[in-house]
């Protein structure tokens, strides 16, 4: 018998955000609120739509906007990234769970796990960026790349 002690689970990672769910989801969907927590954005980020991210680099992360339900779910699905190919085909998805006080995010990167070489330095910038969402939301303080 052989057992494989191998881990692929997806990055994922909960946030507790003093804001309301609209204005959470403002800052997923938005071009505007993308480049206040992550890195310039361009596109649409209305179900069908495609979003385009720049980094360092001249060429885009594309994303297919999958689903983008207010206030409650947006998923998407990476289409082209030059710079970071293994992230082609996998998913991030933020569910958004309304509060009294506070809206709780749920994240996942689907496809984004220890299999890839990426790993440690997505992470690193999924909990960067991911914290950067939550000042931009409650202090209006975001550190987006290239900020």
């Amino acid at each position: 018998m052989t057992i494989d002690a191998t881990t692929t689970t997806d990055y994922r990672t909960t946030l507790h955000i003093r804001a309301d769910a609209d204005a959470v989801f403002d800052a997923v969907t938005t071009t505007d609120g993308l480049g206040s927590w992550w890195t310039r954005a361009t596109g649409s980020g209305e179900t069908g739509g495609e979003l385009r991210f720049f980094f360092s680099v001249p060429e885009p992360c594309v994303m297919r906007v999958d689903r983008a339900d207010r206030p409650a779910r947006v998923e998407w699905t990476v289409t082209d990234c030059a710079f970071l190919p293994e992230w082609v085909g996998t998913r991030p998805r933020f569910t958004i769970v309304p509060g009294d006080e506070r809206t709780t995010v749920h994240f996942r990167h689907h496809g984004l796990n220890s299999a890839l070489d990426c790993i440690e330095m997505c992470t690193d910038g999924w909990n960067t960026h991911l914290a950067s969402l939550v000042r931009h939301l409650e202090d209006g303080a975001g550190s987006p790349f290239g900020g």
